[in-house]
């Protein structure tokens, strides 16, 4: 059985589940949020809490098992309290600034590159950090990774967009001898 699937998922109060056999849908004080369901794996209203099963031991049935209870559970997470990712700018002359509700950045390119916000994310930069929330997980997580990929950190000096906490590990620079 797996760990993490056998796990009943508590229904908070505000937060509306309805169980379809082709989708699930949670609604709560911050949006609605909707799932599909997968094939070999069962979801089941019972006493407040959500109970997923699976229909048999294969290991397709038995990946989807814990797969399919952490996609409900981070539904139910983000329409109660939402996600939210932060990352940071390093490096000289390296700036954000919010232009309307995108993102304009000064990346060390010869032009301002402009992270157009994805609806359903909110993108917030104040003093070389950014801030994006929203209630969808992978959302939150997508767009955060595409604005890191406008200018990864490199490895010498550091500079470049990183997450909050994230450790950059540093080359040495050049090693020739003096002669």
């Amino acid at each position: 059985m797996s760990r993490i699937g056998k796990l009943p998922i508590a229904i908070p109060s505000g937060v509306t589940i309805t169980v379809d056999p082709a989708e699930i849908t949670v609604a709560g004080g911050k949006g609605t949020l909707k799932q599909f369901t997968m094939e070999g794996v069962t979801v089941a209203l019972e006493d407040n809490q959500v109970v997923v099963t699976r229909v048999n031991d294969e290991p397709k049935n038995r990946a989807k098992h814990g797969l399919m209870r952490a996609l409900i559970n981070n539904m139910v997470v983000g329409v109660t309290t939402g996600f939210s990712k932060k990352l940071e700018i390093n490096g000289v002359g390296y700036r954000v600034a919010m232009q309307g509700a995108d993102l304009k950045m000064n990346l060390g390119f010869s032009h301002d590159v402009i992270y157009k916000v994805p609806a359903g994310i909110t993108a917030v930069a104040e003093a070389n950090t950014i801030t994006v929330s929203g209630i969808s997980k992978q959302q939150v997580g997508q767009a955060a990774a595409e604005i890191r990929a406008l200018k990864k950190p490199e490895p010498y000096k550091g500079k470049g967009i990183k997450y909050v906490g994230e450790h950059i590990i540093r080359k040495s620079g050049k090693s020739g001898k003096d002669k």
